[in-house]
């Protein structure tokens, strides 16, 4: 099979720019966190994965927020085919998604728990998603705690 090349050094040299990191929506979901009093690791390696991290990591309760750009990472709504080196734009981004289905993978082989968004989404509604996963998990973690201490 013949992997195709990108259309020209201009668009190869633009995409290679594309921040994948402390993107708007991340930053968004972060500052909204943290003035909610969570702290957390960002950019957090995922075990076992060189190269690979998570976007935001909650280490004590394992959990794994992922917030993925709607072209990049293939979203149902708002994902578009390139029509400029179609066949390198879908291997492209073929391969991100199976890539992000590896990450998940593994995240949930080493006891996290996965929470993928889409960029799109509003911050203020992810946010209280993470922060009621992260309640959940305080709360149980106190119970098995004090019942372990009763014996």
């Amino acid at each position: 099979m013949q992997v195709a090349l990108p259309s020209s050094p201009d668009v190869s040299a633009r995409m290679s720019r594309q921040t994948n990191r402390d993107t708007g929506a991340e930053r968004a979901v972060r500052r909204l966190l943290h003035a909610s009093g969570y702290r957390y690791r960002i950019h957090y390696p995922v075990p076992g994965l060189p190269r690979r991290k998570i976007d935001i990591a909650f280490t004590q309760v394992r959990l794994a927020v992922l917030i993925d750009g709607c072209f990049w990472h293939g979203c149902p709504e708002h994902a578009t085919s390139p029509k400029a080196n179609a066949e390198w734009w879908r291997q492209k981004l073929d391969r991100n998604i199976e890539r992000d289905r590896e990450t998940t993978a593994q995240l949930v082989s080493e006891g996290w728990t996965v929470m993928r968004f889409w960029e799109h989404e509003s911050p203020e509604a992810v946010m209280r998603q993470v922060a009621a996963h992260v309640e959940r998990e305080r709360a149980s973690r106190r119970k098995r705690h004090t019942k372990g201490g009763d014996r």
